[in-house]
């Protein structure tokens, strides 16, 4: 049951592409995007407030990413500043939908674009569980204190 299907606020966080991030062309390797796509949206997480060992340990949940769906448009190269957005572009019970987009930052090419799809997980049974109100209240009210 999705609760709400409107787009929040993007949240952004900056990446430079190390050497380590490339293939042997020096382009940056298709699955390297969606590390930089996980940090932005633990990033984001951090920003409301919650870090994701203290949600394991206190909450008891997890997140994990139950569906991707990723658009590569322009390469990205070795020593690249980029900007990696994230909003919610929808929100269950127990999953977020996530919109995310990594530009380069030299000339605003946008290189890759991905919906994610999160969901809550309990931590012991790695079931499906509901999003701790807490968190869902942070959503929601997006009381995101960084970038």
């Amino acid at each position: 049951m999705v609760l709400q299907s409107e787009p929040s606020a993007a949240f952004h966080w900056p990446v430079r592409v190390y050497y380590e991030d490339t293939d042997a062309g020096g382009v940056v390797y298709h699955s390297t995007y969606l590390n930089f796509m996980e940090r932005a949206r633990t990033e984001w997480l951090r920003c409301l407030g919650f870090e994701q060992d203290q949600v394991r340990d206190v909450l008891g949940v997890v997140f994990a990413v139950r569906r991707i769906s990723v658009e590569f448009l322009r390469p990205a190269r070795f020593n690249d500043q980029l900007t990696v957005s994230a909003s919610v572009a929808a929100r269950g019970r127990a999953s977020l939908d996530f919109e995310q987009a990594v530009r380069r930052d030299a000339d605003g090419a946008l290189c890759c674009r991905a919906t994610v799809n999160v969901a809550c997980v309990d931590a012991e049974r790695m079931r499906a569980t509901r999003i701790p109100p807490a968190i869902l209240e942070a959503v929601v009210s997006e009381k995101v204190d960084g970038l």
